[in-house]
């Protein structure tokens, strides 16, 4: 792919935008499922995104990366959508958080 340093970032922020609309719509996909096929989740996303905050200087809270990625408060997108983990999903997801290699 040959294109500038400004076009790449701002397709790869092009793309980010899309993931956490897209994720924001799916309320019917579970973190706990989206870690265990994929090995990360929203609350992922909003870590990373306070990590890279942090390593700015930029100041901003895990709250309020999460409400970036959630597009309300965590604990109001909890009480909406969030559903009691089965014990199959459970187990899986014990079985990702022993491999690091498996999450992000």
């Amino acid at each position: 792919m040959t294109i500038d340093q400004q076009t790449r970032l701002e397709l790869e922020a092009a793309a980010y935008r899309r993931l956490v609309e897209h994720l924001r719509k799916r309320t019917d996909v579970q973190n706990i499922d989206l870690m265990n096929l994929a090995g990360f989740c929203r609350n992922c996303l909003s870590k990373w995104m306070k990590e890279e905050s942090d390593q700015r200087a930029l100041g901003l809270t895990l709250d309020q990366t999460r409400e970036a990625v959630y597009g309300m408060p965590y604990d109001s997108w909890k009480q909406l959508y969030q559903r009691e983990a089965s014990p199959d999903q459970q187990s899986q997801f014990a079985s990702v958080m022993k491999d690091p290699a498996k999450h992000g």
